[in-house]
Order: structure tokens, then sequence, then C-alpha cells
């Protein structure tokens, strides 16, 4: 048999003075990394650096590290892209991967900076000052009209035009992943975390699971190329409804789910047959034009009784042209997803060098709108590696109304970010539908740790908030002028309606 050119990405090294031999680690891996013969023998080749068998080792005596081999250095010719040609050159295939772009692009959030308030115009505390963080994802009226209560207030006039909105506690929902690229356990996670926040969580592709029915006030069902598991009733469980055209880790191309991952479950809740692969189309083969776009929209929103209708779209560089056209399509909010959102399976060469960054598709978009007179008509959704409460704060400066966060929530359920979803084998139970896996995700866990997450966001956005002398985040939307750039080319900044730091 030939000799693979490919070696090890890791190496693991196990103390066995330390050792002791319990076989915890062989149990833990779900990659089959180690065989046991009287102590624990691990194949270098299966390790995925995933850290479960480090972190799960009684005796802490397993250390996974870079196998650095020495190469001569050529700057055309980097060691990934000599390991890629091997590796197409022994197996003729696609290289598939997961997770999101980790190329190093210049990531703009981490050369913006927000203004602070200092004398002038104060500060506001946000232990002792309430900082409103409510947020209301859809379309808003032009003008509104009120009339009394009867008891010294005021309400909406009957008639005054206000589509239904979904009311969030904060600004952030949860990114479609769609179940079967992610485990049961995890779409538990998810629903019960969103039920408790105040927010979302979105279906992805997938269809819904009945164990979610609960929940339907707090989920956005998701209606794909594939359309998997889309029917009357399951439009009518969500919360709203999203059409999904693009994503940003695969720009114009569909998705795929391997037959290893489809069980009896998942198959029922996808209503296609158990063990089949299923391959989303590229395109919608109902929407070839703004119009049949629009006649989808308002299709399903006569199916579900007027409730809001969201369109994801990747971003790509004429994002704010085709947001215009999915706004006066009658969209109720644009899903932006911009080239560093994670995925469950995607060609490498797609996610890695196709579409745009997302903070520059949030600007040009809510520009474009402000400047076509419809900003009001929808709201903005981003994501695509929002990484932190200060990615928020500054996703929301440049436009956005509200954030999506996928990799970051399945961090907080373990992810390691080991870039092997599409695999099935997560040695966490994350993105895999092997029952001895999954069910090392526990829901209540799970949720615990998702809504401390979401908790922490926005305990930080209000401190945000507090220091640039607002108390309530639609004040931030938009904001520019409190966005400052630091190493950014003029270009860029001007794109951006950013001013470099100092002016």
């Amino acid at each position: 048999m030939p000799i693979s050119l490919i070696q090890p990405e890791f190496k693991v090294h196990i103390d066995y003075d330390k050792c002791h031999k319990c076989g915890r680690c062989v149990q833990q891996c779900g990659w089959g990394v180690y065989n046991f013969n009287e102590r624990p023998i691990p194949d270098d080749a299966k390790c995925r650096a995933c850290h479960r068998c480090v972190t799960y080792c009684p005796a802490h005596c397993i250390t996974i590290k870079k196998n650095d081999l020495a190469l001569r250095d050529n700057a055309n010719w980097s060691a990934g892209l000599r390991t890629a040609v091997w590796r197409q050159a022994e197996t003729g295939g696609v290289m598939l991967t997961g997770m999101g772009n980790d190329k190093p692009y210049q990531s703009i959030f981490d050369h913006l900076v927000l203004d602070a308030c200092q004398v002038t115009n104060p500060s506001i505390d946000p232990l002792r000052e309430p900082m409103e963080l409510r947020t209301y994802l859809g379309r808003k009226p032009d003008a509104v009209s009120v009339e009394s209560d009867g008891d010294g207030g005021f309400r909406l006039a009957e008639g005054s035009g206000v589509e239904k909105n979904v009311k969030l506690d904060t600004p952030i929902i949860f990114s479609p992943m769609s179940y079967g690229s992610v485990s049961l356990n995890v779409h538990r996670s998810l629903a019960m975390a969103a039920e408790r926040l105040g927010i979302l969580m979105n279906t992805g592709e997938g269809g819904l699971h009945a164990d979610l029915y609960p929940y339907a006030d707090n989920v956005i069902v998701q209606v794909a190329s594939g359309r998997f598991g889309v029917n009357p009733e399951y439009l009518n469980r969500g919360a709203a409804v999203e059409i999904k055209v693009g994503q940003g880790a695969k720009p114009g191309i569909g998705g795929h789910l391997p037959g290893e991952k489809i069980n009896k479950e998942v198959s029922e809740t996808r209503m296609i047959p158990q063990g089949s692969d299923a391959i989303s189309p590229a395109p919608h083969h109902d929407i070839y034009s703004i119009e049949d776009l629009r006649q989808l929209i308002y299709s399903i929103k006569e199916a579900t009784g007027y409730k809001p209708v969201g369109v994801k779209i990747a971003a790509v560089h004429n994002v704010a042209a085709i947001a215009s056209g999915i706004v006066r399509a009658g969209a109720d909010y644009v899903y932006l997803d911009g080239f560093k959102g994670g995925t469950g399976a995607a060609p490498q060469i797609i996610r890695d060098h196709i579409g745009i960054p997302v903070e520059i598709a949030i600007a040009v978009v809510d520009q474009r709108l402000r400047d076509e007179g419809i900003r009001n008509q929808a709201s903005i959704v981003a994501a695509g590696s929002i990484r932190s409460s200060a990615d928020l704060a500054k996703a929301i400066a440049l436009g956005a109304d509200v954030v999506a966060i996928g990799s970051a929530a399945l961090m907080a359920l373990g992810c390691h970010m080991c870039q092997g979803c599409h695999t099935g084998s997560c040695s966490w139970g994350l993105t895999t539908q092997k029952p001895e896996l999954t069910r090392r995700v526990d829901p209540e866990w799970g949720a615990e740790r998702l809504t401390n997450l979401v908790h922490a966001w926005s305990h930080e956005l209000q401190e945000i908030l507090g220091a640039l002398g607002v108390n309530a985040v639609e004040s931030l939307r938009g904001s520019r002028e409190r966005l400052r750039s630091i190493g950014l080319d003029q270009q860029t900044c001007d794109i951006l309606g950013v001013k470099p730091a100092g002016l």
C-alpha cells in the first residue's frame, strides 16, 4: 500500500509515570485515537485536538502538541497548501471542513474602538440606572396613532398599522444550526436557554423536533432550499419564519448532511429516508427573482397569520442592493451572514475564499436602506463570528438591530473548534448523532451555560452603553459617530462610515 505523504497534525503525549491506566481516554475520545493494551496507546493521525481526553483524564497526564515538521520555508507555498495538494492527490475529492474561516484575514471589529463620555456629557452608572436592552425584531411603521387608554395613559389606536414584531429581552439570538448537523440535546439546550432569556433560537434547515414544540414562542423556523421538515404545522410552530437563501460560510452553494448523521429521529423530523444524504440545492427552485421571493414571503405570511418573515443571505459584494430588494419584497428582517461564520460542513475552498466580512455588510446595508428611506421597514440581524460583547456593541453601532451567535454558543457547550463537525464524531456530543456521544450533553447543563453566557454579554453591553452616556441600546443602533478606527485604510473607513481615531 502506498505511503501517505501527510503526517499527523498533532502529537499525543502521555506521561505513563502518572497514568492510572484507567482507560478513561479511550472511552471519551470520539475519534478512535486510543487503543488499550495494558496502557492507552494513541494513534496521532486520528487526533483532532478536541481536548476531550485532556479534560477528563483523572491524572492530567495527557498533552496534545502541534506536530511542527521542519518543512523548508516558502512564502508562496505554505505548509497548509502543500498538505492540501498531497491530500487531494491521494483522494481526488473536495476537502470538507467544519466551523468558520480560520485564514488570517484582518478582523475589522478588532480595528474599531468605541467612544466614551467624560464631563460635558457624563457617563451613566449601569448598576444604579436602568439600561434598556429590549429590542423588537420586525417591520416598524412610518408613524403611529395613539389614543387614551381611559386611565390617564395612552395606547396604540386601532388600525395604526403596526405589524407583528418579536420582542427580545436582549439583542442576541442563537444562530441557525440544524437538527442533524447538531444533536437533539444541543437543540434542547438552545431552546431552553432562549425561553429563559426571552430571546430566540433558530431551527436551521433541519425542521423542528417534536420535543421543541413547547418552546414555539422562542423559535424561528427556517425554510431552506431543501425544504426539509417544512409543512404548515411547522411554519405555525415558530414565532417567526426565516427563508434561507445563503450562508456566510458557503455563499452560492447548497447544504450537505451525510447519511451517517441521519438516524430515525432526524429522518422523521426532516421527512426524508433514514441513512440517505440530505442535499440542499444551491438555489431555491421557486426563487429566481425578487418577484419570486416576494411571492414566497407573502405565501408564508398568509399561511402563518402574518408572522414576521426574514430572509438570510450571505455577505457578498452587492449585498446592499440585494438587501434593498429583500426589504422591498416584504421581508421583516434581513439576516446578514459574514464570511467568518461557522458551518457544520463546507468545502474548505469555498469557506476560505468566498464572501466578505460582516462588518462591511452591516454598514453598507444600513446606509443603503437609510438612503432609500426604508430602514424602518426591516430589522438587520448580523452574524458571522460575533465573538464577544465588544463585537456585539460594534455591530449595533455599525447598524445592526440584533446579532446571532452560533460558534460562541457551541463553545459554551464545550466545543474546542477542532473543525471536525462534518465527520459526525464530535467527542463533546455536539455535532454528532451517535447515542454514546450525544448523551454527553445534558440539556439542563447546556441551557444554564448558554444563559450565563448571554447574561454576561448583556451586562457587559449595559456597561458599554453607560460608558457612552446612553441608557438604551436603541440609542447606539447605527450611531457610527461613536466608532473610530485604528489601523484601517481610508477606503475601508469610508465604506464603514467611520472616522479614524483622533478625528
